[in-house]
């Protein structure tokens, strides 16, 4: 056993002196659009300047009334990235988000106040561990952010009085909430403060890889409490939403299983509600997995029309760009909300998934009728 636990105290010599990251603020800069449309002309430059112009003048345009998911993967939050996905959602250019819960763990850090630092990938982290300091990358903070953060978690979770089976969804929209009133103002440089003032529902996939979710673990074993995250009610919230969608399309970051589980929608639709819908209608992926390892975060969209996640009509409308996420995500959204289509009415989607999850209960009973008819 090591003879110090992380984040004792002791001094930590000068690894926490670097710039403090704040949640960077896309203002839709115009020397960016000159940029993308003039200098990124070939290979996965031109990639990029394709899928900003897919995202901004197909996936925004007002006759297309496109619902949009963004799925969120890799360390995005500690990277500084929050605030892009806050001003999308502010602007009404994403509806729902789907996020490791990692990326919304970090992002509480934010929301509390709590400094993550600038720092080195080549830094001895035997010494960072004596010292006391977590290293994600080049992201350095103390370890006592996550201690604290914990705290909080489940201090709210006692709070809220939830002692039932709920979504994510609905587990972020209420932490959300908690969090604007326990830190006013916060929902400036938080993801999910932002989320729930927008009305914007948050998925995670794996709830329980994630410090929220082992957080909620410790409230069951130690509380006695019947807190828990039902899958059943994320995939079907996430059904619902892409199902009511005239339209439907995906900006998708690196991969993993937000990708997988924003696209498995249209399967559960066709596959087993018996409901056709035919497909996204948009594509839009950065990500630096290849698709010869046969992975899913290097799956294409023409991969996905095998598996009726993409209609096969719109395959000119996706795109996959091969770029780091943390250098590809600002530049687009820089770009999309610098266009004339760079802001729309929010769609507040958090207030209407019981609704959408009844229609979509109706039409599946339906098929699910017809189909028994047909067989007798």
């Amino acid at each position: 056993m090591p003879h110090r636990a992380p984040g004792s105290p002791r001094s930590r010599r000068d690894h926490l002196t670097g710039k403090p990251i704040r949640y960077y603020r896309p203002t839709g800069s115009q020397e960016v659009r000159r940029l993308v449309e003039e200098g990124f002309q070939a290979f996965n430059a031109a990639r990029l300047s394709e899928a900003c112009a897919i995202f901004a003048e197909k996936m925004l345009a007002k006759e297309s009334d496109t619902t949009i998911g963004l799925t969120v993967a890799g360390a995005m939050t500690p990277a500084g990235l929050g605030g892009c996905v806050i001003e999308l959602m502010d602007r009404g250019l994403v509806d729902f988000v789907i996020s490791t819960g990692a990326n919304l763990y970090h992002d509480l850090h934010y929301a509390l106040n709590f400094t993550l630092h600038r720092g080195s990938p080549f830094l001895d982290d035997v010494e960072l561990y004596e010292d006391g300091v977590i290293r994600i990358y080049d992201v350095l903070f103390p370890a006592t952010v996550l201690l604290e953060t914990d705290a909080y978690i489940r201090e709210f979770i006692v709070r809220s009085g939830m002692n039932e089976a709920i979504s994510t969804s609905e587990l972020h929209y209420r932490l959300g909430r908690d969090l604007m009133e326990q830190c006013p103002g916060c929902e400036e440089h938080s993801v999910v403060a932002r989320a729930a003032l927008d009305g914007v529902p948050i998925y995670t996939p794996s709830p329980g890889d994630s410090s929220i979710g082992m957080n909620i673990a410790y409230h069951e074993l130690m509380n006695g409490g019947r807190l828990m995250i039902d899958p059943n009610k994320d995939v079907n919230e996430v059904c619902a939403i892409v199902r009511a969608g005239t339209r439907n399309g995906c900006v998708i970051l690196g991969g993993g299983s937000p990708k997988n589980f924003y696209l498995q929608a249209q399967p559960t639709l066709w596959e087993v509600y018996g409901i056709p819908k035919g497909g996204n209608d948009y594509f839009v992926q950065i990500t630096t997995d290849s698709v010869v390892w046969g992975g899913l975060s290097g799956a294409t969209p023409a991969e996905a029309v095998s598996w009726g996640k993409v209609n096969p009509g719109v395959l000119p409308d996706t795109v996959v760009a091969y770029c780091d996420s943390t250098i590809a995500f600002p530049i687009l959204c820089e770009y999309v909300i610098g266009s004339p289509n760079g802001r729309r009415a929010r769609k507040e989607l958090v207030h209407k998934r019981d609704a959408l999850v009844t229609s979509l209960t109706r039409e599946a009973k339906a098929a699910h009728e017809k189909k028994l008819e047909v067989k007798t």
